[in-house]
Protein backbone atom coordinates (compact mmCIF):
# COMPACT_ATOMS: atom_id res chain seq x y z
CA UNK A 1 0.00 0.00 0.00
CA UNK A 2 1.29 3.48 -0.90
CA UNK A 3 1.11 6.43 1.43
CA UNK A 4 0.86 10.12 0.59
CA UNK A 5 4.57 10.51 1.28
CA UNK A 6 5.33 7.72 -1.22
CA UNK A 7 3.55 9.71 -3.95
CA UNK A 8 5.31 12.94 -2.99
CA UNK A 9 8.68 11.26 -2.91
CA UNK A 10 8.18 9.60 -6.27
CA UNK A 11 7.60 12.93 -8.06
CA UNK A 12 4.17 11.83 -9.22
CA UNK A 13 1.76 14.59 -10.10
CA UNK A 14 4.31 17.40 -9.64
CA UNK A 15 3.40 19.03 -12.97
CA UNK A 16 -0.37 18.68 -12.59
CA UNK A 17 -2.37 21.90 -12.76
CA UNK A 18 -4.62 21.48 -9.74
CA UNK A 19 -6.77 24.45 -10.78
CA UNK A 20 -7.70 22.69 -14.02
CA UNK A 21 -10.52 20.66 -12.44
CA UNK A 22 -12.39 23.83 -11.50
CA UNK A 23 -12.00 25.27 -14.98
CA UNK A 24 -13.18 22.04 -16.63
CA UNK A 25 -16.28 21.99 -14.40
CA UNK A 26 -17.33 25.33 -15.89
CA UNK A 27 -17.68 23.80 -19.38
CA UNK A 28 -21.13 24.58 -20.77
CA UNK A 29 -22.02 27.06 -18.02
CA UNK A 30 -23.63 30.44 -18.63
CA UNK A 31 -23.61 32.90 -15.73
CA UNK A 32 -25.73 36.06 -15.74
CA UNK A 33 -24.01 39.09 -14.25
CA UNK A 34 -26.78 41.64 -13.79
CA UNK A 35 -30.35 41.60 -12.53
CA UNK A 36 -31.83 42.18 -15.97
CA UNK A 37 -29.89 39.30 -17.53
CA UNK A 38 -28.37 41.54 -20.19
CA UNK A 39 -24.74 40.64 -19.49
CA UNK A 40 -23.53 37.08 -19.18
CA UNK A 41 -20.42 34.94 -19.45
CA UNK A 42 -20.08 31.59 -21.21
CA UNK A 43 -17.51 28.88 -20.63
CA UNK A 44 -16.44 26.23 -23.12
CA UNK A 45 -13.50 24.16 -21.93
CA UNK A 46 -12.47 20.72 -23.13
CA UNK A 47 -9.39 18.62 -22.50
CA UNK A 48 -7.80 17.59 -25.78
CA UNK A 49 -4.60 15.78 -26.67
CA UNK A 50 -1.47 17.89 -26.22
CA UNK A 51 -0.31 19.17 -29.60
CA UNK A 52 1.84 21.99 -30.94
CA UNK A 53 -1.34 24.04 -31.36
CA UNK A 54 -2.76 23.08 -27.91
CA UNK A 55 0.36 22.62 -25.73
CA UNK A 56 -1.74 22.80 -22.53
CA UNK A 57 -4.11 20.06 -23.71
CA UNK A 58 -7.07 22.47 -23.64
CA UNK A 59 -9.51 23.88 -26.14
CA UNK A 60 -11.15 26.83 -24.39
CA UNK A 61 -13.36 29.85 -24.90
CA UNK A 62 -14.33 32.10 -21.97
CA UNK A 63 -16.52 34.96 -23.21
CA UNK A 64 -18.46 37.99 -21.97
CA UNK A 65 -21.63 38.87 -23.88
CA UNK A 66 -23.74 42.02 -23.83
CA UNK A 67 -27.42 42.86 -24.25
CA UNK A 68 -27.37 42.01 -27.98
CA UNK A 69 -25.80 38.61 -27.15
CA UNK A 70 -22.63 39.55 -29.06
CA UNK A 71 -19.23 38.84 -27.57
CA UNK A 72 -17.72 41.90 -25.92
CA UNK A 73 -14.57 40.27 -24.57
CA UNK A 74 -13.04 36.90 -23.95
CA UNK A 75 -10.13 34.50 -23.94
CA UNK A 76 -9.77 31.59 -26.33
CA UNK A 77 -7.49 29.38 -28.35
CA UNK A 78 -10.13 28.22 -30.83
CA UNK A 79 -8.48 29.78 -33.89
CA UNK A 80 -5.15 31.25 -34.90
CA UNK A 81 -4.57 34.77 -33.70
CA UNK A 82 -3.73 37.43 -36.30
CA UNK A 83 0.05 37.53 -35.74
CA UNK A 84 2.14 34.49 -36.60
CA UNK A 85 5.14 35.77 -34.60
CA UNK A 86 3.55 35.06 -31.21
CA UNK A 87 5.06 32.23 -29.21
CA UNK A 88 1.77 30.35 -29.23
CA UNK A 89 -0.43 32.02 -31.84
CA UNK A 90 -3.59 30.35 -30.54
CA UNK A 91 -3.82 31.71 -26.96
CA UNK A 92 -5.24 35.23 -27.08
CA UNK A 93 -7.93 37.55 -25.76
CA UNK A 94 -10.48 39.77 -27.42
CA UNK A 95 -11.80 43.09 -26.22
CA UNK A 96 -14.20 44.65 -28.67
CA UNK A 97 -12.42 44.30 -32.01
CA UNK A 98 -8.88 44.18 -30.57
CA UNK A 99 -7.09 40.83 -30.32
CA UNK A 100 -3.92 40.47 -28.23
CA UNK A 101 -1.75 37.49 -27.28
CA UNK A 102 -2.28 35.75 -23.97
CA UNK A 103 0.51 33.84 -22.24
CA UNK A 104 -1.30 30.80 -20.82
CA UNK A 105 0.30 29.62 -17.54
CA UNK A 106 -2.41 27.57 -15.85
CA UNK A 107 -6.16 27.39 -15.35
CA UNK A 108 -6.19 29.59 -12.23
CA UNK A 109 -4.31 32.40 -14.01
CA UNK A 110 -6.65 32.11 -17.02
CA UNK A 111 -9.72 32.44 -14.80
CA UNK A 112 -8.20 35.37 -12.88
CA UNK A 113 -7.33 37.14 -16.14
CA UNK A 114 -10.80 36.50 -17.51
CA UNK A 115 -12.63 37.82 -14.44
CA UNK A 116 -10.34 40.89 -14.35
CA UNK A 117 -11.22 41.63 -17.96
CA UNK A 118 -14.94 41.11 -17.25
CA UNK A 119 -14.78 43.47 -14.25
CA UNK A 120 -12.93 46.09 -16.30
CA UNK A 121 -15.37 45.95 -19.21
CA UNK A 122 -18.45 46.05 -16.98
CA UNK A 123 -17.03 48.98 -15.00
CA UNK A 124 -16.54 50.98 -18.19
CA UNK A 125 -20.20 50.30 -19.00
CA UNK A 126 -21.41 51.28 -15.53
CA UNK A 127 -22.50 47.73 -14.62
CA UNK A 128 -21.84 46.63 -11.03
Amino acid sequence: MLSVSDNIGSGMDTQRDHSLDGLLELDGETLFLDHEGKYHVRFRVKQVPVTKVRPHGLDYSLTLHGPDNKRIAGFDNAHPAPRALWTNPFDHFHRNKVVKPYDYRDAAALLASFWSLVDEVLATRGIK
